[in-house]
């Protein structure tokens, strides 16, 4: 009797448990339409105050702006400096990944592996919330996002959503508030400044909030105007030029 009644509890509690892991991913898979993005645009429903909370609508935003009309040295200053192999992965970098895991494990230290894709889908349509569930609903939408849409799309949509500094979203609104020029214009020290911001634009804000680069923030920009480099996006030249030449608030 004792053990009929352990059986069916077992059964009662694993049952739930087998679905769930059977289920999950099918639910996170089909949580969201994001083929919308194709013709629809995100809004953010606090209207600029605190963390955007984004549901998609027709009609763009004001301060969107079109893959086109970003300038070349920001959009691959960022993609270098963010994520190599965007244009050649699937929504995932599962050998950053493995870099990830392993140094979890043997240096006790927890880094992001995020691509482009998986951050665009997390600020999009999921929450920041740090959860295993979070990111798994995050890698399995970034791979249905990669089937679903064009790489520029993808990026045209991150640089719209992605944080610079203190409620400061989007690549319009970086471009105004740190170079008071339009993203058309940043040139190739700006878009290095840009793209430093991002591992925790809060955090490196303290350099335009000094109006003095930090030692980190310029070795980093140096580290990234030389990946641009060696991208072939700025020549050696431009190189020697840009390391020389101080932003405009310094």
């Amino acid at each position: 009797m004792k053990a009929s009644k352990i059986q069916r509890l077992i059964q009662l509690v694993l049952i739930p448990i087998i679905i769930l892991i059977l289920f999950s991913p099918l639910y996170m898979y089909f949580s969201h339409d994001v083929s919308s993005l194709e013709h629809k645009y995100p809004h953010d429903r606090n209207a600029g105050v605190g963390e955007p909370d984004y549901v998609l609508k027709e009609g763009r935003p004001k301060d969107w702006v079109k893959i086109g009309a970003i300038s070349r040295y920001a959009k691959f200053a960022i993609i270098l400096s963010e994520d190599w192999s965007f244009y050649s992965h699937e929504g995932i970098d599962t050998e950053q990944m493995k870099v990830a895991v392993n140094e979890m494990i043997s240096e006790n230290r927890f880094r992001g592996a995020s691509t482009i894709t998986q951050q665009m889908v997390k600020n999009v349509f999921l929450s920041s919330d740090r959860t295993v569930w979070r990111k798994l609903h995050e890698i399995i939408l970034a791979q249905k996002v990669e089937r679903s849409l064009s790489k520029d799309k993808i990026l045209e949509a991150y640089l719209n959503c992605i944080e610079f500094g203190p409620g400061i979203y989007g690549i319009k609104k970086a471009s105004l508030h740190y170079f008071n020029k339009l993203p058309s214009s940043i040139n190739p020290k700006e878009a290095a400044f840009l793209a430093m911001l991002l591992p925790s634009p809060k955090r490196y804000y303290i350099s335009f909030k000094n109006k003095r680069l930090t030692p980190f923030a310029r070795e980093r920009i140096k580290v990234i105007l030389i990946k641009m480099r060696m991208g072939k996006v700025i020549t050696p030249e431009q190189y020697e030029a840009e390391l020389k030449q101080p932003l405009g608030w310094e």
